[in-house]
């Protein structure tokens, strides 16, 4: 069951999480019922994931038997050593993230407006610098390659967020990790630190 302490309800802040990530992992069913996850990039647009691929393959015959999916996002933020909270136990030692997962159903996109606006926000995230012709579906270059990817909507039903920063610690057992991130000092300690003040209420 997931700890309430650690769940994220704000939209705004699960968009923006979601918006930042390039990376996720699709759940899908195989032909004979085993679960399998596939490593893909994706945006998030209205509620909606979107990935894209070949119209051939495991990935595809799994969604034409079965269009129901998972989705999962996370970032890991920190590694938390249980030295930072007791000398000798090593129950302490956990990591510091945020997750998002999601459940719905995959719907492939024929429509080539729309899969050149999504494949817009493709690039917009992939390469924000720009560097290439607008993806536009009556430019002949285009056109057929639109034609012969697939596009696939993830249309979520169900969507939870998890960003663990320490919400469950005492002040004081949150003041030693505090410490222990500040002495460490890698790279994200001290982003971590930030979400750790802005996410524990006795650090508010």
């Amino acid at each position: 069951m997931r700890r309430q302490e650690f769940s994220v309800q704000d939209e705004v802040e699960v968009n923006q999480f979601l918006s930042d990530m390039s990376f996720g992992f699709l759940g899908t069913v195989t032909e004979d019922g085993r679960p399998r996850v596939t490593p893909l990039n994706f945006v998030y647009d209205q509620g909606c994931f979107y990935f894209h691929g070949s119209r051939v393959g495991e990935k595809m015959n799994h969604l034409r038997s079965n269009d129901q999916v998972s989705f999962t996002v996370a970032d890991e933020y920190a590694l938390i050593p249980s030295y930072f909270s007791d000398p000798a136990m090593a129950c302490p030692a956990t990591a510091y993230f945020k997750s998002v997962t999601a459940s719905g159903n995959a719907v492939i996109l024929e429509d080539l407006v729309e899969k050149g606006r999504i494949f817009t926000l493709f690039m917009k995230k992939l390469q924000p610098e720009g560097g290439y012709d607008p993806i536009d579906p009556a430019d002949p270059r285009y056109a057929s390659r639109l034609r012969s990817v697939v596009m696939v909507k993830i249309i979520a039903n169900h969507l939870s967020a998890k960003f663990k920063f320490g919400q469950n610690l005492s002040e004081p057992a949150m003041n030693k990790v505090i410490n222990g991130l500040e002495t460490r000092d890698r790279t994200r300690d001290q982003e971590t630190i930030d979400h750790m003040k802005k996410y524990c209420p006795h650090q508010q």
